[in-house]
């Protein structure tokens, strides 16, 4: 079914839209097309996000993907043998599970005839499992998909200098004591030099902590907007955390820990004084980034299940949401690090005929409080929308009533890998609770990269 832009007003085409489940459709422009299959979100998971270091910390990764594969089972009360494909995301990988999806699947039980991949996008690898399976889901390749995402950052892998490392290969190989000696001779003690993994870009060298402060500085977000967002998402996820509303969170008992783990444990409300107290973490003395409003480096795992909406009902499932669009955007990892939010909202409402004010709850990841609040005034700017979006005027913002109002990554936490499921289950939980219809999910990501997802409440959606 196609319909003609000539012949259907915009509003008319949002109706349509918003009643059929259409799609943009890049290869014809100004058409649409029916979308046959509605892709629904059905539900998701999560273990508890934990300050690496803490109660994670003797565990491997594949072990906290396979706690939220099995909770993901046992919530939606399936079996395993009704997954087609399974997609994780992780960033930071351990090397002895590079495809830490098909390990933690065959961890968990599932048989070893259920493909697995692994996906790595920095901070939106989750969103990426997700729209992948999407995409197996539009082609009719798989119909019911589990995607989610693990990071790990209790134990990342330190290497031996790439001198050291090399030495070693060739050690390897030596069959005299003669050949033994003479490399035994290269040997400099500079080579056991450790190299560790940083949170930097490898095209530009530099730290996100130290991209985010020339962003806070470049759009004049002072320290004290960047303490009080903090502050805001530590005291809405608390107010969340106490009302029962992370549903998707799922109590884990690791083994040697005397007690079982319930909850976030990053989640903690200050005032201002205490915060301006703190120095600067990465510019230093004069950043306005430090340790209380950038997110921490976490531990945590998380699951979601996709597939129609025929084959829900097939299985006897209530989904959460329509999954009715997205798209990933990307730009210069220097200056525009961490603008991926201000460059995908616009580009996906565009695409889905919608406007800011169609959206009733915003989902956006936290990477510091300086990049929310630059991300929006980015928005709000006339030269920054006319300069780099190719608009006539600012764009205009998200409604901050609606933004993040069960906190974020700043206060909830952000495993690199999972937080991407975690932002689309808080968007189809709030939709429920606050009597919403659509929902935008947006991330910003190493590389200069970035997405942006449209859900749409499902009639038959609860927030348990």
């Amino acid at each position: 079914m196609f319909v003609s832009l000539r012949d259907v007003s915009l509003r008319g085409i949002k109706r349509l839209w918003l009643k059929n489940g259409f799609r943009y459709l890049s290869t014809a422009p100004g058409t649409f097309e029916s979308n046959k299959k509605n892709i629904v979100l059905v539900d998701g998971v999560r273990s508890p996000f934990l300050l690496s270091g803490t109660s994670y910390a003797k565990l491997m990764p594949h072990e906290l993907a396979r706690h939220s594969l099995l909770s993901l089972l046992r919530k939606t009360r399936l079996d395993k043998a009704a997954i087609d494909y399974i997609v994780y995301g992780s960033v930071i990988q351990e090397v002895k599970t590079s495809n830490i999806a098909r390990e933690a699947a065959l961890a968990a039980g599932f048989s070893d005839k259920t493909p697995a991949h692994t996906v790595t996008m920095a901070c939106i690898s989750s969103n990426a499992a997700i729209t992948t399976g999407m995409g197996f889901i539009a082609t009719g390749t798989f119909d019911t998909i589990v995607a989610g995402g693990v990071e790990f950052m209790s134990d990342v892998p330190i290497r031996f200098s790439r001198k050291m490392r090399s030495l070693m290969m060739k050690a390897s190989k030596a069959k005299s004591l003669g050949q033994q000696l003479s490399l035994l001779a290269q040997f400099r003690p500079n080579f056991l030099a450790p190299e560790l993994p940083a949170v930097a870009e490898f095209s530009s060298g530099e730290t996100m902590g130290h991209s985010a402060d020339r962003l806070a500085a470049a759009f004049n977000v002072s320290r004290q907007e960047q303490d009080e967002y903090a502050l805001r998402s530590h005291a809405l996820a608390k107010e969340a955390q106490e009302k029962g509303y992370f549903t998707d969170l799922v109590p884990f008992k690791v083994s040697g820990v005397d007690y079982t783990i319930s909850e976030d444990n990053g989640i903690r409300v200050s005032t201002k004084e205490q915060l301006a107290k703190l120095k600067a973490a990465f510019v230093k003395p004069h950043g306005t980034i430090t340790a209380a409003n950038a997110s921490f480096l976490t531990d945590g795992a998380s699951a979601c299940l996709i597939t129609t909406e025929e084959k829900a009902k097939q299985l006897g499932l209530k989904p959460k949401a329509y999954l009715r669009n997205f798209t990933f955007v990307s730009q210069d990892p220097v200056d525009q690090l961490l603008l991926g939010p201000a460059y995908g909202i616009p580009k996906l409402l565009q695409r889905s005929g919608l406007t800011l004010k169609d959206v009733d709850a915003w989902e956006v990841h936290e990477a510091f409080a300086g990049q929310i609040v630059a991300n929006i005034k980015a928005l709000e700017s006339d030269w920054w929308c006319k300069t780099y979006l190719g608009l006539s005027e600012k764009y205009g913002s998200p409604d901050i009533n609606k933004f993040n109002n069960w906190g974020g990554s700043l206060s909830i936490g952000h495993p690199f890998a999972a937080t991407g499921v975690r932002l689309c289950m808080h968007a189809a939980n709030r939709l429920v609770r606050e009597d919403g219809k659509l929902a935008v999910v947006s991330a910003c990501a190493a590389g200069g990269q970035g997405v942006a997802m449209l859900l749409e409440r499902h009639p038959e959606a609860t927030a348990n």
